[in-house]
């Protein structure tokens, strides 16, 4: 079913690479696009579990919207080995105003297909995505 307000689908794979990582840890991290000539958000990297969080922030490209799930292991205050999955809404500043439009009329409707998603941020650059704002919030 297409988005009345974007008309973007979600292609079955996004889905499918989701729960691959959210219970099997088959990947560390995935960068969704919108594909504007299909009409739908597809899989457009997936990384390894053994990839660095350095690994994933490089894998979103600099001038363009994209949407991306991290699964974040990090131990607790009580020495605990947890993890919280993430999904990051890059939004480049330079990145085109039609884009970054598309991208926002898009996200509510892609992270519902996305269920088990434990904390959103939103960026705009890289800072606002740091390694530090993902401990911050992972606990």
């Amino acid at each position: 079913m297409a988005n009345a307000a974007s008309g973007m689908a979600v292609d079955d794979d996004c889905k499918l690479k989701f729960l691959e990582l959210k219970a099997k840890r088959t990947h560390r991290f995935i960068v969704f696009k919108i594909d504007e000539k299909l009409k739908q958000v597809v899989v457009e990297k997936l990384g390894e579990p053994t990839m660095s969080y350095e690994d994933f922030t490089a894998s979103l490209p600099e001038n363009e919207c994209r949407y991306a799930i991290y699964d974040f292991d990090f131990v607790t205050e009580e020495n605990c080995q947890k993890s919280k999955i993430f999904f990051i809404a890059w939004s480049p500043d330079i990145a085109r105003v039609r884009s970054k439009m598309l991208y926002a009329s898009s996200k509510d409707r892609f992270k519902r297909e996305l269920d088990g998603i434990q904390v959103e941020l939103q960026a705009t650059d890289p800072t606002e995505m740091g390694l530090d704002v993902i401990r911050g919030r992972a606990n």
